[in-house]
């Protein structure tokens, strides 16, 4: 697997910087995507030029240790054969990848929907491409943990008590609020705070917080640790609507490189579909590229082919809107995603 390109770093970190307050949803406006000298020198300077290797065209995407279809998708060979690639530019917080998209700072990313939503109502220029990981009972989106001597068995337990995520404004946010409410919790009662999925189990077992949310592959350590038990999962809370993980892409790249997108889509939909398939040769490929013991790694489920429902989508835009952080009508459905370049889907709408 390619490694990160050191000369991404500089640009990278100024624009984490920069985005640095946009882990919660409402810091996701337009002001506070511009960096520190000001609106007008973010104009000036405009998205990030994109890369070209040989004939390639090179697009830039986190290096992340996740369960991400983009690196099986390079492992597998499916951008052979294709004028596109994955350029990785380094480590990006979880927080950072949609406003980073939505600046340019890098061309793909993938977060939950909500996050896109809040994006796009603000103002930023990005587009869902193609649908991601899939909620199943068997294959949960996240899940949630306590310390098993904690005494917190059902929701109202967690009025006072400290709930780790991996971000605000995304499903773990709301999903998780809309579940406690359903239950009659009062959620002002309770302190979130943001733990990286990685670092959030030794979080939870040491104390720090009192119930852990995380997502696969680093869900499946904490399934495995003996002082600890699983409450939930997101398909317990919400059937899984709530857990389609979909890839978005900066507006300009779209606009300039619609091919590019078409390989990209194209590789993620064969990827997604062989992990369907293969599930325990993903498991084992993921294991490898984050380096942790094959039993600790939780497997992903994809939407088939990748093609994006609506269904997923308005699910958030009620949510935020509920929550008070749309306007109603601020954006439509369509407005979120696009089936263009998908492959699949095209196939589909012929038949």
């Amino acid at each position: 697997m390619p490694n990160e390109s050191p000369s991404s770093i500089p640009s990278r970190r100024v624009a984490l910087k920069t985005l640095a307050s946009l882990g919660a949803i409402g810091g996701l406006a337009l002001a506070g995507c511009s960096r520190e000298d000001g609106s007008k020198a973010a104009a000036a300077s405009g998205p990030a030029v994109v890369k070209k290797t040989g004939d390639k065209v090179a697009f830039k995407y986190p290096n992340n240790p996740s369960f991400d279809l983009i690196y099986l998708a390079d492992e597998l060979g499916y951008f052979e054969g294709t004028n596109t690639r994955p350029e990785y530019v380094g480590k990006i917080a979880a927080p950072q990848i949609i406003p980073l998209v939505g600046t340019g700072e890098i061309d793909f990313g993938s977060r939950m929907v909500p996050l896109v939503i809040s994006a796009i109502a603000s103002g930023a220029d990005l587009k869902v491409v193609a649908a991601g990981g899939k909620t199943l009972q068997e294959a949960p989106h996240m899940k949630y943990f306590v310390r098993k001597d904690s005494g917190i068995r059902n929701p109202k337990d967690l009025e006072g008590k400290t709930i780790g995520f991996n971000s605000f404004g995304a499903c773990a946010e709301f999903v998780t609020k809309k579940y406690l409410r359903q239950h009659d919790v009062d959620v002002t009662k309770i302190n979130f705070v943001v733990i990286p999925d990685e670092q959030a189990e030794q979080t939870l077992v040491t104390g720090n917080t009192d119930l852990a949310i995380i997502h696969a592959p680093f869900s499946g350590r904490a399934d495995n640790a003996g002082s600890l038990v699983r409450l939930w999962s997101d398909f317990d809370l919400d059937g899984g609507l709530g857990g389609m993980a979909p890839y978005s892409a900066h507006g300009q790249f779209i606009r300039q490189h619609p091919e590019a997108v078409r390989d990209v889509v194209a590789a993620l939909a064969k990827a997604g579909n062989w992990v369907n398939a293969n599930t325990e040769e993903a498991r084992k490929l993921v294991a490898k590229r984050i380096n942790m013991d094959l039993k600790n790694v939780d497997r992903y489920a994809y939407v088939d082919d990748l093609v994006v429902t609506e269904p997923p989508i308005q699910y958030y835009i009620d949510i935020l809107q509920s929550e008070g952080k749309l306007a109603a009508g601020k954006v439509a459905v369509k407005d979120i995603y696009t089936n263009e370049f998908n492959p699949f889907a095209q196939q589909a709408a012929k038949s």
